[in-house]
């Protein structure tokens, strides 16, 4: 049975399961909250019950381990929000802090933090990513206002849950030189100029000590 390990009832993170229930049995692990927001509400979810054995649901609790194929892992608390799809009635009985997470894998003594969605809300995510051996990091947006800049209008970096490299207290700022931690950047949206090598923001993020995260990218700890 293969394992899956959820961050946050986002689109972008959970769609990939429809698309993986054709071929193989699941065990997922995620938030109570975010299995109840799957399961309760979202019947296009059922289909997952049809594979032979049907999905199994895995709570992760906060700020507790877990282990995962053999793997210790601790959800850290990332102070995002539930997506505008989850109804009302619902959201007022969800956990705050299961909304989104971010995760901290131990073995061995190596560290390994996976965190795509920073809001900025709280610094949870601080201690895990400085004392991480490698640290994969939201690296969304360059400025606050990118996508405001770009459409002409719409939400903040922050408004939707992704605290931007740049600025005072932007990530950059945020985590400034780490102990120990291979700090690379990953998410990035396809406005963020760090994209561009020969770009000011690239050269930035690099003289901070991150790298950016590239297709085939591979890792060892």
């Amino acid at each position: 049975m293969s394992t899956v390990v959820l961050t946050s009832a986002d689109v972008d993170s959970v769609m990939g399961l429809l698309h993986l229930r054709e071929f193989q049995p699941l065990r997922v692990f995620a938030t109570p909250s975010v299995i109840r927001v799957l399961t309760e509400e979202n019947s296009l979810f059922r289909c997952l019950e049809r594979s032979s054995p049907p999905v199994s649901w895995e709570p992760l609790s906060v700020d507790h381990y877990t282990t995962i194929n053999g793997l210790a892992c601790t959800a850290i608390p990332l102070g995002g929000g539930y997506p505008d799809y989850v109804g009302g009635a619902l959201r007022k009985n969800l956990a705050k802090d299961d909304a989104v997470i971010g995760l901290e894998f131990l073995q061995s003594e190596r560290r390994f933090l996976f965190a795509p969605s920073i809001s900025g809300r709280n610094e949870a995510w601080k201690g895990p990513a400085g004392e991480a051996d490698l640290a994969l990091l939201d690296g969304t947006f360059w400025t606050d206002d990118e996508l405001i800049d770009v459409r002409g209008g719409g939400k903040s970096a922050r408004e939707i849950g992704h605290l931007p490299l740049s600025g005072a207290d932007g990530l950059l700022a945020e985590l400034q030189r780490a102990h120990k931690s291979r700090r690379v950047l990953i998410h990035l949206n396809n406005t963020n100029p760090v994209l561009n090598e020969s770009s000011d923001a690239h050269r930035a993020v690099r003289d901070a000590g991150f790298e950016v995260a590239y297709d085939g990218m591979e890792f060892e700890l």
